[in-house]
C-alpha cells in the first residue's frame, strides 16, 4: 500500500523558487532599510533599561546611605539630649546647693546677730545693775556721812539697818 500523496500537499517547484526569491528580496530590503533601525531601537531600549537599572541601584545605595546617616544622626541626637539633660541636672543640683549654702550663711548671720544683740542687752543690763548698785552705795555712804555719830556701835547698827532696807527693796 502505497500512500498516495495529494497534489495540493506537494510543493510546486516554481512556487518554491518564487517564494524563495521573494523571501530573499524581503530579507535584503529588511536588512538594507529596516534591520539597522530596528536593531538601533532595540539597542537604545536595552541601553535605557540598563541605565534605569543602574540609576535604581544608585538610588538604592543612596537610600541605604541616607538611612545609615539618619541612624547616626539619631544616635548623636540621643547622646546630645542625654548630655543636655545631664548638664541641666548638674546645674539644678548646683543651684540647689548654692541656695542651701546661702540659706545657711543667712541663718548663721541671723544667729550671730541675734547672739550679739542678746550679748549687748545682757551687757546693758549688767551696766544698769552696776549703776544702780553704785547709786545705792553712794546713797548709803551719803546717809552715813550725813549722820554724825558719836560712837561706833550706833554707827554699825545704822549700817545694818540701811543694809536691811536695801535688801527689802
Amino acid at each position: 500500500m502505497l500512500l498516495e500523496i495529494n497534489p495540493l500537499v506537494l510543493p510546486d517547484p516554481g512556487l518554491m523558487i518564487w517564494s524563495t526569491l521573494a523571501f530573499l528580496i524581503l530579507l535584503f530590503v529588511l536588512g538594507k532599510f529596516a534591520w539597522k533601525p530596528i536593531m538601533k531601537a532595540i539597542s537604545e531600549r536595552e541601553q535605557g533599561i540598563n541605565d534605569s537599572l543602574a540609576t535604581a541601584e544608585k538610588v538604592r545605595a543612596e537610600m541605604a546611605q541616607l538611612k545609615s546617616d539618619n541612624e547616626i544622626l539619631l544616635v548623636q541626637a540621643r547622646e546630645e539630649r542625654a548630655q543636655i539633660l545631664k548638664e541641666a541636672k548638674e546645674i539644678k543640683d548646683k543651684m540647689i546647693n548654692e541656695a542651701k549654702e546661702q540659706a545657711k550663711e543667712a541663718a548663721g548671720k541671723i544667729m550671730a546677730d541675734t547672739q550679739q544683740a542678746i550679748e549687748n542687752q545682757k551687757m546693758a543690763a549688767l551696766i544698769d545693775l552696776k549703776n544702780q548698785v553704785g547709786n545705792m552705795v553712794v546713797e548709803v555712804s551719803e546717809k552715813i556721812l550725813r549722820r554724825e555719830l558719836s560712837n561706833k556701835p550706833e554707827q554699825e547698827n545704822y549700817i545694818k539697818q540701811l543694809t536691811n532696807e536695801i535688801k527689802l527693796n
